[in-house]
């Protein structure tokens, strides 16, 4: 592939870190909120719909929101269900859409959850940062997520 422009080293190990930052701190907030029976991609939505008006999204502003495909959300909507803590609610004007609406037992369990998570991204994360690296890490991320916008379309996200 001669017109691959290839990573250079500083690229290449800067994404290797990426990545394993990515994945190890996503495992490390899932152990903190294990024992409770909670993932963090669980916990996730449950913050967002604890935020959102009325406590619920539809489905395809949830996925958007989670960065999610459709048939992982459906499951994962499907299981907090089960669990008590979410509740699907049919779109009055739209046959096809449909809502997640965060129950109370999922408020309680989001408003007991939310110092275990807030401390492990204070301990996993913003610990190792001063004021001034949080400040650039924010700007950085921000203008990636800008370009990731501009230049290509959303993943295949939840419509059901």
């Amino acid at each position: 592939m001669p017109d691959t422009r290839w990573l250079s080293d500083d690229e290449q190990h800067a994404w290797r870190l990426f990545l394993r930052f990515q994945r190890t701190f996503a495992d490390r907030l899932s152990g903190d909120l294990s024992p409770f029976g909670l993932g963090f991609a669980d916990y996730e939505v449950l913050a967002l719909l604890s935020e959102a008006p009325e406590r619920q999204l539809r489905m395809t502003e949830l996925a958007q929101d989670v960065v999610s495909p459709r048939s992982r959300l459906t499951y994962q909507i499907d299981q907090l269900v089960r669990r008590g803590l979410v509740e699907r609610i049919k779109c009055e004007t739209d046959r096809r859409g449909y809502y997640a609406h965060l129950t109370d037992l999922g408020w309680d369990t989001v408003l007991m959850l939310a110092p275990v998570h807030v401390s492990g991204v204070r301990q996993h994360l913003f610990a190792h940062m001063t004021r001034e690296e949080i400040a650039a890490m924010a700007a950085l991320l921000e203008r990636a997520v800008d370009g990731l916008h501009a230049t290509g379309p959303e993943t295949e996200l939840a419509t059901a």
